[in-house]
């Protein structure tokens, strides 16, 4: 006996997974990849809902979002239920992100006291719910060379291995 597998739409899954309200509730760091996309797409076609579309398309390049990025309008509307609007709001999300990296490695902040230290931080660090340790290394000229993080740790507070940020400067 042959059952055919019926698409559930985004409308009836429970409010916790549908993207937009995921979203709403979790942030939007909560969503995977293909559900950020779904949100772009908006609606899926007949066979699948937005969300499985979009993980056929991130499917289609490996999961990568670099190469997702270098596909054509052309190439998206390719995908069936993707045409010209939701190719265009697809390509011009791309490009807005790889414009924000962009102006992220022109723009070499400056970190002259804890103000400006905070200011550099405290978009990584807002929305966190645990405990997270990081080093930010400057040039002689005070500017950020490189920051990335040591350790992730509990609700109150998290362990460093000195030896790890010495092997790294």
């Amino acid at each position: 006996m042959e059952e055919t597998i019926k698409k559930i739409p985004i409308s009836h899954w429970s409010e916790d997974d549908r993207p937009r309200e995921k979203m709403m509730l979790k942030g939007s760091s909560a969503l995977s990849d293909a559900e950020l996309i779904a949100i772009l797409i908006g609606k899926g076609n007949k066979e699948e809902t937005a969300v499985d579309l979009a993980k056929r398309i991130l499917l289609s390049q490996d999961n990568n979002l670099n190469q997702l990025g270098r596909l054509s309008i052309k190439d998206l509307i390719k995908f069936k239920g993707i045409g010209m609007a939701k190719a265009v709001t697809i390509a011009a999300a791309l490009e807005l992100g790889r414009r924000r990296n962009l102006s992220q490695v022109l723009e070499l902040p400056v970190v002259t006291d804890s103000h400006s230290a905070f200011q550099l931080m405290q978009p990584v660090l807002a929305d966190l719910n645990h405990e997270e340790f990081w080093v930010v290394f400057l040039n002689q000229s005070n500017k950020v060379i490189e920051q990335f993080m040591v350790s992730r740790g509990g609700l109150t507070a998290t362990l460093v291995d000195v030896r790890m940020i010495l092997k790294k400067a």
